[in-house]
């Protein structure tokens, strides 16, 4: 108990998103729903970073350094905080993937991939600013031996997230299939999680004043976000579309 008290003494930004997760993932899927979802990412994303501290697959090697060992609860020598984390970066992430995609068809995957790709955008400013945790109030909690192409961060580290986020919401869409069908969605909120996520990253990176990390991270972001409102845009309307898709007069 001490030692979760510690994690959330030192993270108390972290524990605010995942309160904003449990209240909007309720509203949205349903309490049970949200603890499900919580449930079955958690794992595969704690499995992740297990294998990727030891033998670099899936995010690349990297080491954690121990300096809040004692002071904040680990599970298998990964700190508890990072690995929940995952949870609701992957909802806010599944909410904007549901927003892009309301109203076509969805295949089995289509989701989960959209989802994890969206996840690992917000990576290009999370993973850049933590490796950097030393010049602000983060610490330096983790280092990538050989280091990375991208601002001190490896190309593996970004396909490994969109494999965790992919496969961690398929994981939930599949489990859901055998669920009440619930009414509705409320994804505006996890919207908005995911940009209180994202500018909060922005902000560390401005405060850091790594303006060059702040600048690319901005501009794949408003890229991302082009692409995503032209998806939505191409969707005909079924106002205007009648049977068959001819328009009607």
């Amino acid at each position: 108990m001490e030692l979760l008290v510690g994690t959330l003494v030192l993270r108390p930004y972290v524990f605010a998103f995942l309160v904003v997760f449990l209240v909007a993932g309720a509203r949205d899927l349903g309490p049970l729903r949200t603890l499900g979802f919580g449930a079955i990412v958690w794992p595969i994303a704690w499995v992740a970073e297990f294998a990727s501290v030891r033998i670099g697959v899936p995010f690349g090697l990297y080491h954690y350094t121990g300096l809040t060992r004692g002071h904040e609860l680990y599970v298998g020598g990964v700190p508890f905080f990072d690995s929940l984390s995952f949870t609701f970066l992957a909802y806010a992430s599944f909410c904007l993937a549901r927003a892009a995609l309301r109203g076509r068809a969805r295949p089995f995957g289509t989701m989960a991939l959209l989802a994890g790709f969206v996840m690992m955008m917000l990576d290009v400013v999370i993973d850049p600013v933590a490796v950097r945790g030393e010049r602000w109030f983060l610490g330096h909690l983790f280092y990538y031996p050989e280091g990375g192409v991208y601002f001190g961060v490896p190309l593996s580290n970004f396909a490994g997230w969109w494999l965790v986020g992919t496969v961690g919401v398929g994981a939930y869409e599949a489990a859901a299939r055998f669920w009440k069908p619930r009414r509705g969605e409320r994804v505006t909120a996890g919207i908005a999680l995911y940009y209180a996520v994202f500018v909060f990253n922005l902000a560390v990176t401005a405060w850091l004043g790594e303006w060059r990390l702040l600048a690319a991270g901005v501009a794949l972001h408003a890229l991302m976000a082009l692409a995503l409102v032209t998806m939505t845009r191409r969707i005909p309307s079924r106002d205007v579309l009648g049977t068959g898709g001819v328009q009607r007069a």
